[in-house]
């Protein structure tokens, strides 16, 4: 398994992550968003599809809705897994369609449907450290993970740190 960490200090620095991942990920990728409430996975979603076009106050949470499909230069699949009571609930709704195609699918609460993800993904785990930064633990077993993290690395780099004062 590939790892990567970074830590944003600031909503520009979760910006900039998001930046670099839309020019990094491949077409068809899938993406678990997991943390606590108020981490950044809807933050770090809106950073994604502001670089791939899409217009900021079109990106809500899909908690209530369940699935958000957004059309800019490149598609976004924006679902959430909160309020699924198990994985059968998940698969009911149809979000196999998003995986493996085209577009980037981003899954909130992905731990939680784990099961139901492609194996081919990336997992992103966000916590909140001291002083209200970010922490963000990027994971994946895939060849083109690595690829990713060099881009992530190249753009973000700084953000690298073993903690919040970045000794």
């Amino acid at each position: 398994m590939s790892e990567l960490l970074l830590h944003a200090r600031s909503i520009d620095d979760t910006d900039r992550v998001g930046r670099s991942l839309a020019e990094h990920l491949p077409d068809g990728v899938t993406i678990s968003l997991n943390g606590p409430l108020g981490a950044g996975k809807t933050r770090l979603t809106q950073a994604i599809a502001v670089a791939c076009g899409i217009p900021i106050h079109l990106v809500l949470s899909p908690t209530f809705v369940l699935c958000r499909l957004y059309e800019g230069d490149r598609t976004i699949a924006h679902l959430d897994a909160y309020r699924i009571q198990d994985d059968d609930e998940f698969l009911e709704l149809g979000v196999e369609e998003h995986f493996g195609f085209s577009s980037i699918t981003l899954v909130e609460w992905g731990d939680r449907v784990a099961n139901c993800l492609p194996s081919t993904r990336i997992d992103i785990h966000i916590s909140i450290e001291q002083d209200d930064i970010r922490q963000f633990l990027f994971s994946s077993d895939d060849a083109y993970f690595e690829a990713v993290a060099r881009g992530l690395t190249a753009d973000c780099g700084h953000l690298i740190s073993n903690g919040p004062d970045g000794c």
